[in-house]
């Protein structure tokens, strides 16, 4: 096996690798990033097919760190649009304002249905009073929040999809991280009196978006970094981490060449934190294996559609509540930009949240777009079968960590095993086992190399921020 060396190792070419190698290279750090597909930007890459530009789901940028909105605005220039948000939530035959608006809502569900939600949130808040409500789980956090009548109507069906399990055992966390400060308080208020100060972040309506996709992002980056002399290198598998006396020596990489050794004086890893675990040589302790087994992530498949009409929707995205239907999120990418497909042509990415292994996931392809183009012709009316043109199916594994009740316990445990590694740190949303926003990663690199540089800055502490706020279920 060759032999190879470099300063500093980034494993992943997505949002936070490269974020890291952008930073090394403006330091003039010699820098080896290894991603193992065909292509940057991992879950937030755009893919192109025939003229028409498909992102793996929908992904706006939005921000609060000056910093990291610097480091898109640079890498981005001219490229950047504003978008605006129109969500909408696909549940019982009808389509409701996302976040909720009172009157929408009220027209939607009927008087008797709103006047449960609205007694049933008064009733929380009133027994909140003389009691403290233990919040454990993510159905715990919503009740105390929304009240148990909105909890069912809107969240419970569509959560339980995303997720594959039941309320009750996904850690409140989840809730705290996702969904914070927003109540049906705050909802109704902002419905009525909108809010100008642009404190509570699930209430702004515009975004900011490359305009040809948000693969941009990465690919930007990967240039910049080759343009500064050091490289990205396509199609690497790290299948080894070698380390001794507790700092990390050398990654053995797979490239379908006969592979090599990469002699490494840094590595910051992107990988899956479970995947990193198991690849330590030596071998981690058999009770970390055990810890990080336990860890699951989510998986995802995108069915993308390419339609002869110029427009499908007028909406960023639709969330489908139902549970008769399968798939659980759609955007339409020329909504996002108008350069995402030709004029006089449209697209649909479709969602399906599933497990690797599991019913949907080994469903083949063409399976997969005849379920998918029967439901956006039969029941939700989008669009006819005969106006598909096109489709392909992408699969995503381990796109989203999962926080299962007692998550916390078992992460610990693997956090404490590689963070005694004195040389190697761990970033972005699979790095760190963390649902991170597109930012939070890029955050996470940019700190991540100030490290390698001699400053000090605690990348776990990303993300804590309370005035932070998203609301979707997946991102």
């Amino acid at each position: 096996m060759a032999e190879k060396k470099t300063s500093a190792c980034v494993i992943g070419g997505g949002p936070a690798g490269l974020s890291t190698a952008y930073t090394l290279s403006q330091n003039d750090i010699d820098t080896v990033v290894l991603e193992m597909g065909t292509q940057v930007g991992g879950i937030s890459r755009t893919i192109e097919r025939n003229g028409f530009r498909f992102d793996l789901g929908g992904h706006r940028f939005f921000t609060k760190d000056p910093e990291v909105e610097d480091l898109f605005r640079e890498v981005l220039g001219d490229e950047i649009i504003w978008v605006d948000r129109s969500s909408k939530i696909y549940y019982h035959n009808k389509y409701f304002d996302y976040p909720l608006k009172p009157a929408n809502a009220l027209l939607g569900m009927g008087l008797g249905t709103t006047a449960r939600c609205i007694f049933d949130y008064g009733l929380v808040k009133a027994r909140g009073l003389y009691r403290k409500p233990e919040i454990v789980s993510l159905e715990d956090w919503v009740t105390n929040e929304f009240g148990g009548e909105l909890f069912r109507q809107f969240f419970k069906d569509y959560t339980e999809k995303v997720w594959g399990i039941d309320c009750d055992r996904i850690d409140a966390e989840w809730a705290a991280q996702r969904i914070k400060g927003l109540s049906l308080r705050v909802a109704i208020k902002d419905a009525l009196l909108p809010s100008k100060n642009g404190k509570v972040k699930t209430l702004i309506d515009k975004f900011m978006y490359p305009r040809l996709g948000i693969g941009r992002i990465s690919e930007n980056l990967a240039e910049r970094v080759e343009g500064m002399d050091n490289e990205v290198r396509m199609g690497q598998k790290a299948v080894a981490v070698n380390h001794e006396g507790g700092r990390v020596t050398s990654v053995e990489v797979a490239d379908g060449k006969g592979g090599y050794s990469l002699e490494v004086g840094e590595l910051v890893s992107s990988m899956p934190l479970t995947g990193l675990v198991k690849v330590m040589r030596p071998q981690a302790p058999d009770d970390v294996l055990e810890a990080a087994d336990s860890l699951r992530y989510r998986d995802l498949i995108t069915v993308n559609l390419i339609v002869d009409k110029p427009q499908i929707t007028d909406l960023t995205w639709i969330y489908i509540h139902d549970p008769a239907i399968t798939l659980g999120r759609i955007h339409e990418p020329k909504n996002w930009s108008p350069a995402m497909a030709p004029e006089g042509k449209s697209s649909l990415v479709t969602e399906y949240f599933c497990f690797e292994g599991g019913e949907v996931w080994e469903m083949d392809d063409q399976a997969l777009i005849d379920l998918t183009i029967e439901d956006l012709d039969q029941r939700l009316h989008f669009l006819r079968k005969q106006e598909v043109m096109d489709a392909f199916v992408v699969r995503i594994p381990k796109a989203y960590p999962m926080y299962e009740l007692g998550y916390e316990r078992r992460l610990k445990k693997v956090l404490d095993y590689v963070n005694g590694f004195t040389n190697l740190q761990i970033i972005g949303r699979y790095g760190t086992y963390k649902y991170n926003n597109m930012d939070h990663s890029m955050k996470t690199g940019m700190l991540a190399a100030r490290n390698i540089m001699g400053e000090s800055h605690d990348i776990s502490q990303v993300n804590l921020d309370k005035e932070y706020h998203e609301e979707k279920a997946a991102e």
